[in-house]
């Protein structure tokens, strides 16, 4: 199951993440956000803590 992990306000910057991760070895789908112009961006569940590990440090 696929697992949103973070909420991009843009799809450039959604694009960014998604490459960094993508260049981790991580699988990961962008789709635009129903609600609004963000982008969520979404990992399988069974990576997603170690995931967030280099999701923090991609976002500081």
């Amino acid at each position: 199951m696929w697992t949103v992990i973070y909420i991009a306000p843009s799809a450039r910057i959604a694009e960014r993440i998604q490459q960094r991760l993508t260049d981790e070895g991580f699988l990961v789908k962008v789709r635009e956000a129903k609600v609004s112009k963000q982008y969520e961006i979404l990992v399988p569940e069974g990576e997603l803590n170690e995931v967030r590990d280099i999701l923090g440090s991609i976002l500081h």
